[in-house]
């Protein structure tokens, strides 16, 4: 009988293995891979089906959930203690809703969820702890650039190449202090570096993001704002480094024409006298909101005896102040005393008074004497500081490249 050595004995038991590992490898590739779970809002929905709805005019949280068979303890247990995740009287009209439904022969609803908005949404758990959480969806951003050419108006151009409204708001925005909206005409021209929203695993953008650049022709003149964040706060600077943001804004209101400008002597269309008018017409429908071109205390609200008829008078600070007349009515706590804000509404365009027709009569004090608010150059807000700008003019060196390909 032959003796075996520990060597055979190995090569033995590895052959009557098949390979070990060649075989290992051959069985893990013949099973086929799990399918990964899917998730909805958070939850695995492997198990679970799934209805939606939107909440109809006059419909409350009771009326959603019992249709599901939802018990009204659960309904009142929901409203009465998860106010601190979403208040469900607060629930709007067109707003998206799911149910996740156990797949059995009498499905149970196990969870509603509630979008408040496109992005946030409240989940409350309807069996076992009924427990209730907040989520927000993925947003994932892209950056995109467009140049338009202002044929008939700034919406049409924008809306040619795809963009929606909040984009043009945006703008507005940014160029709130430098360009007159309500004044573009044919032949001004516009880029602009953005962002573009879009939630996880659609295509279809539902808004815009940061504005990073543009650049606006108005008028024959261009105007560049960058986007830049200098002590925490983002604002908007041309590519000197100047803040686009100036004191005041350019205009007080969506007007439709200039009806009268800012004289010395005219003839009054009430009175039949030449008189000084001190301000500038601004024509627009009645109950137009008027706002506030600057921060400010109201000094006086009420009705002027002189045919300014409603008026409100804003004090800026120890050089500027402001006055609105011929309104229709006042805007909810204005009154003498109240601090209001830029942009802030403090009426709304009436006739009242001496007046032929809708208008607003707004008037701008430098020191105590009326100046033409037209001719008038805004001060301009802080601009980038020294120990920023070489990070700033960076910024504007790589951006101004894209805006001037396109």
């Amino acid at each position: 009988m032959k003796i075996l050595t520990p060597f055979l004995i190995i090569l033995l038991f590895l052959f009557s293995c098949g390979g070990g590992d060649d075989n290992a490898v051959s069985k893990k590739e013949g099973k086929k891979a799990k399918p990964e779970p899917k998730y909805l809002y958070g939850i695995c929905i492997d198990s679970l089906d799934i209805t939606e709805g939107n909440v109809k005019k006059n419909e409350f949280l009771a009326n959603i959930l019992q249709r599901e068979g939802v018990s009204y303890n659960t309904v009142n247990y929901i409203d009465r203690n998860h106010r601190g995740v979403f208040d469900v009287r607060k629930i709007k009209v067109g707003n998206k809703y799911v149910f996740l439904k156990t797949r059995d022969s009498i499905p149970t609803a196990k969870y509603w969820i509630y979008e408040i908005d496109r992005t946030n949404y409240a989940v409350f758990q309807l069996t076992d702890s009924l427990s209730a959480w907040r989520g927000e969806k993925e947003v994932i951003t892209e950056i995109e650039h467009v140049g338009v050419e202002i044929k008939s108006s700034l919406w049409n151009a924008m809306a040619e190449v795809g963009c929606d409204a909040s984009l043009i708001l945006e703008l507005s925005d940014i160029y709130a202090w430098t360009i007159d909206f309500f004044g573009i005409q044919p032949g001004d021209s516009c880029k602009v570096i953005f962002e573009k929203r879009y939630i996880a695993g659609d295509s279809v953008p539902f808004g815009i993001g940061k504005v990073h650049a543009a650049y606006f022709k108005n008028r024959g003149e261009g105007k560049y704002a960058f986007s830049f964040v200098q002590d925490g706060k983002k604002e908007y600077f041309d590519e000197k480094g100047d803040n686009l943001r100036k004191a005041f804004l350019k205009a007080p209101l969506n007007y439709r024409r200039i009806s009268s400008t800012f004289s010395n002597g005219r003839m009054h269309p009430v009175y039949h006298v030449v008189r000084p008018h001190h301000g500038v017409d601004y024509a627009a429908p009645i109950g137009t909101p008027v706002q506030s071109i600057g921060d400010g205390t109201v000094i006086a609200k009420g009705w002027d005896t002189k045919g300014g008829g409603n008026y409100v008078k804003i004090k800026h600070n120890s050089t500027y102040t402001t006055t609105y007349m011929h309104l229709k009515g006042f805007a909810k706590g204005v009154s003498q005393g109240a601090k209001v804000k830029q942009g802030q509404t403090i009426g709304y365009v009436g006739s009242t008074g001496a007046s032929t027709g809708p208008h607003l009569d707004f008037r701008l004090q430098k020191n105590g004497t009326y100046i033409d608010p037209l001719k008038f150059k805004s001060p301009s807000a802080e601009p980038v500081k020294k120990e920023y700008m070489e990070a700033f003019k960076k910024n504007v060196d790589s951006l101004m490249v894209v805006l001037k390909e396109h």
